[in-house]
């Protein structure tokens, strides 16, 4: 067998991985354009649940607001899931350093009931010592949703860290640059693409996060996978089918971008180099 290409057996075990991971996705989409009420049932093509999907408040409401969470709780992530990790990656040792990373790291092994619960209780005696927060709503949520994503983005932008050329750094900071200006001129742009993939998994993890909502919304904050959940107890919908082909056109077009951006990139670091 010739290095470099696929067997027939591999071949076939790569189609079989990714008929099981693509065909459930792929039977979505082509229902949500079903004419039928019975989402197991063609009974023509149609663009009847997509128009019954936008005349649905509480369905477009609660997608407003978990977008608004998702961005917002991602956006926090990054930047301190970024601190986190120039702690971890360039403080070097420090008295507690193990407690840190541990600490930064938990949220990633930790079962969704058990951060739920805790934030909930943390939530409710803060209320009754501090008097805040007052009730639990998109706030809370945000906070809840920061806690665990912050870990994750912490995981990609060290490794990233890990990798990176000390050298080029130093030789900024030789050239008199101060240590705020090498960070944002030098050490941000070549770390730019694993802050993007820590933005986009922090965004997934919190729009799709159901069990850590359940247990720290209130009145007027449900978000979407609650929404659908509490729909879906009641039979399922072909405005479901509708909701999730819409929100998986958009992640493969955020996906696709940050594809494009990071090979932008790297086909730009290999001609620096070579330079």
């Amino acid at each position: 067998m010739q290095t470099g290409k696929l067997s027939n057996w591999s071949k076939w075990f790569l189609s079989l991985g990714f008929f099981f991971l693509y065909a459930p996705i792929i039977i979505l989409v082509i229902f949500s354009f079903n004419k039928s009420e019975l989402v197991t049932v063609w009974a023509g093509f149609s663009f009847r649940w997509y128009g019954e999907l936008f005349r649905d408040p509480q369905m477009l409401g609660a997608a407003w607001i978990s977008l608004k969470i998702a961005v917002l709780a991602a956006s926090a992530a990054v930047v301190l899931g970024t601190m986190a990790s120039i702690v971890m990656v360039r403080m070097g040792a420090f008295k507690g350093k193990t407690a840190f990373t541990s600490m930064i790291t938990a949220p990633l092994v930790m079962p969704e009931v058990i951060t739920g619960l805790s934030l909930l209780l943390l939530f409710v005696a803060m209320g009754q010592t501090l008097g805040w927060p007052g009730q639990r709503g998109m706030l809370t949520i945000w906070i809840a949703h920061v806690t665990f994503c912050t870990a994750f983005v912490a995981v990609v932008v060290s490794s990233r860290l890990q990798e990176l050329d000390e050298s080029i750094e130093e030789a900024a900071q030789d050239l008199g640059a101060p240590p705020w200006k090498v960070f944002f001129l030098v050490t941000l742009p070549i770390i730019a693409p694993a802050l993007m993939s820590g933005w986009l998994l922090a965004f997934t993890l919190s729009l799709d996060d159901l069990v850590i909502a359940s247990f720290v919304s209130g009145p007027g904050a449900t978000t979407l996978p609650m929404q659908v959940f509490s729909s879906v107890r009641m039979g399922i919908s072909p405005q479901i089918n509708a909701l999730a082909t819409i929100i998986i056109g958009l992640a493969s077009i955020a996906v696709l971008v940050a594809w494009w951006i990071a090979r932008r990139e790297g086909i730009r670091a290999v001609k620096i180099s070579e330079s």
